[in-house]
């Protein structure tokens, strides 16, 4: 797309946007809570980018990846500390390449083992490394700081053209520019041969060993680089919240990088982008609108699982190639009747959801509780009556839309590929 040599125009126009994004974003939302949840994208941008090197690229399922943004995380509020205490003369700038450099020690390290199996014992075997790192956080107060974790201070040192990363916004934009840079590093390592060679030992092993390769050392190689930026996202932690507690080398960290760089797309490079962005949303946002934020993440999961596979990413890329042949328009009607039911059906289920919440957390407070601006007595039968049924008829009604749509799709992808023999014939 876009495509004119000796230039790629497209990519220079993706690349370019994306730039101006990050520099014009903390410009339209200003507020110190949109300041911050950017910041805090920007940090579960390079996250997520750096676990898809191992999981969309390498075909890695690693369990432990909060291992290595931990560590960096832990790295670089020490490094930070010494700062302040003048004992190591470096800016703070550099501070989240402190955390690069622990990640990728640990997973150099730490991977060489990892990488010695693939499949499930690569999953098992970083799951248990992720446990025995956490147990030790809680081991070894020296360090890692004990339950109360390890605290620091960004605004040392003499201010370099008026800039002490004290207010949010600089801060932001420090995170802006490793996350371009991080960004651009990870998806030209997708092009290098290392990174293609990557891709071949995920599909095929078999054939790579057979020519000679190492598929351990391909795998560990990778797992160093994607430690460097894992720490890198770590520095950039330490440098946003001046605190590190045990929870950032947890299991519920690495299941949510393993969570929503899926719902993202791990087969395409921007997918996790759009994961790291859900993560914010959901952490920061959801958690505060309802105490069942978790469960509706496991129903959205299981929900995409079932229907996208291929997460956010796969379901953007092939309304696309519909797009390019102009067929999309015949799937608008339909697109908008599974929106449509798919909401009545999940405001059913919400409602269910709440009631129950509020039965279990909520009594002290009454038996009525307002969802979507409709009361609901939890202790009235025609409240969970009424809930049911929105449920039950968004669901029949759901189930209806989709066999539609999946006839019609089928419809188009014929017309589709009839059309591309058409072109190939000519």
């Amino acid at each position: 797309m876009y495509h004119f040599k000796p230039y790629n125009v497209g990519r220079w126009l993706v690349w370019g946007l994306f730039a101006l994004l990050l520099l014009a974003a903390p410009m339209l939302f200003t507020s110190g809570l949109s300041r911050s949840m950017l910041s805090q994208m920007g940090i579960a941008i390079i996250a997520c980018l750096s676990y898809n090197m191992l999981l969309g690229q390498g075909g890695m399922l690693s369990f432990g990846h909060a291992v290595y943004t931990g560590l960096g995380s832990y790295l670089a509020i020490h490094a930070l500390n010494r700062v302040a205490g003048g004992q190591l003369p470096i800016p703070v700038s550099l501070i989240p390449l402190v955390g690069g450099l622990a990640g990728m020690s640990f997973a150099l390290l730490l991977g060489f083992v990892t990488t010695r199996k693939a499949g499930t014992p690569f999953a098992m075997i970083t799951l248990g490394i992720g446990e025995l790192v956490f147990a030790a956080s809680l081991m070894i107060p020296e360090f890692f700081g004990g339950e109360a974790g390890v605290s620091g201070n960004r605004v040392v040192g003499e201010a370099v053209a008026g800039i002490t990363f004290g207010p949010q916004i600089q801060v932001y934009y420090l995170i802006g520019l490793y996350t371009f840079v991080c960004t651009a590093a990870m998806f030209a390592f997708t092009r290098t041969p290392l990174g293609r060679m990557l891709n071949a030992v995920r599909d095929n092993p078999e054939r790579v060993q057979f020519i000679g390769y190492n598929l351990q050392r391909v795998r560990w190689f990778a797992f160093i680089i994607a430690g460097f930026f894992a720490g890198v996202s770590g520095g950039l932690y330490s440098v946003n919240f001046e605190i590190v507690t045990a929870e950032v080398v947890g299991a519920a960290r690495s299941g949510a990088y393993l969570l929503f760089t899926f719902l993202g797309g791990a087969t395409f490079f921007f997918g996790p982008i759009i994961g790291a962005i859900l993560m914010i949303v959901a952490f920061v946002l959801l958690s505060e609108f309802t105490q069942a934020w978790l469960l509706y993440l496991g129903l959205i999961f299981l929900f995409m699982v079932m229907y996208a596979p291929g997460g956010i990413a796969s379901l953007i890329m092939m309304n696309l190639r519909i797009a390019a042949y102009g067929k999309l328009r015949k799937l608008v009607t339909s697109y908008l009747a599974l929106g449509s039911t798919a909401l009545v059906m999940l405001a059913g289920a919400a409602a269910i959801i709440e009631m129950i919440y509020h039965l279990q957390l909520g009594t002290s407070m009454g038996s009525t509780l307002r969802f979507m601006s409709v009361p609901l007595d939890a202790h009235s039968l025609d409240s969970w009556f009424g809930a049911g049924f929105v449920m039950l008829t968004g669901l029949a009604l759901f189930e209806l839309t989709r066999r539609e749509f999946a006839r019609q799709w089928g419809v188009v992808q014929g017309e589709i590929e009839h059309e591309i023999r058409k072109r190939q014939a000519l």
